[in-house]
Order: C-alpha cells, then sequence, then structure tokens
C-alpha cells in the first residue's frame, strides 16, 4: 500500500479588500491579493484554491509557479475563469520533482474533492 501524506503548504495568501490602491501588482488591483509578489519566481509546485467557505476549488501544478498563477487569473482559456472572484485564498506548496507535483496534484484533487478539477477526479 501507497501512503502519501498531504503537504503543508508552504505560503498562504489571502484575498484583501484592496479598492483604490495602485501600488501593488495589477493582479493585486484586480483580483485582491496584495502578498503575491512572495511566490517564489523560478519555483516549482502545487497551487490550491479556496473560496471563502475554505472548499478547495481547484489544483494545480507548475514549473514555475507565480507565472502559472498569475495566467489562470489572466487567461480567457482558465480552468476557473468563471470562478476567479470567487478565490479567496492560494495556498503554495513548493515541489521540485515533477513526478511528485503530479501525484500530490492527483493525490489533492481526490482526497479533498476538488470542485473545478475534472480531469483527474476519480471520486465524481
Amino acid at each position: 500500500m501507497i501512503k502519501i501524506e498531504l503537504p503543508q503548504p508552504d505560503l498562504t495568501i489571502v484575498k484583501k479588500n484592496t479598492e483604490g490602491d495602485r501600488s501593488e501588482a495589477a493582479i493585486a488591483r484586480e483580483y485582491g491579493f496584495i502578498d503575491y509578489h512572495k511566490i517564489a519566481r523560478d519555483k516549482g509546485g502545487i497551487y490550491m484554491y479556496y473560496d471563502a467557505q475554505d472548499e478547495l476549488m481547484f489544483v494545480g501544478k507548475a514549473r514555475k509557479l507565480r507565472m502559472r498563477i498569475r495566467k489562470s487569473f489572466e487567461d480567457a482559456a482558465s480552468p476557473i475563469k468563471l470562478h476567479r472572484d470567487d478565490v479567496y485564498k492560494i495556498e503554495v506548496c513548493y515541489v521540485e520533482d515533477p513526478m511528485e507535483r503530479e501525484i500530490y496534484e492527483t493525490y489533492i484533487i481526490n482526497t479533498l474533492k476538488s470542485k473545478y478539477n475534472i480531469d483527474k477526479a476519480f471520486f465524481r
């Protein structure tokens, strides 16, 4: 039997009210994540989006986390494009090994029953 433990987040950022604040990056002004700059530019890992009720919305993996998270808020083809405003919290776990990222992503999607991951959901 294989035993996998959920990784502890290395970074958690929460949406804050930033109306009228022009001092941060565009993603902060548009979506309220003023700590976005704390996500490492050159690290890979997994990211999890939660809503205000702390329900897991989406899990993803990336070779470069900051770019991928930014893209999911800007890209028209993003799986969460219709739910961007509902994202309240982003958790980031740094995982450099691509195989480990894949395993963690699939495990988290199915253990915590992510709402908007459909490709790797075996619990539906």
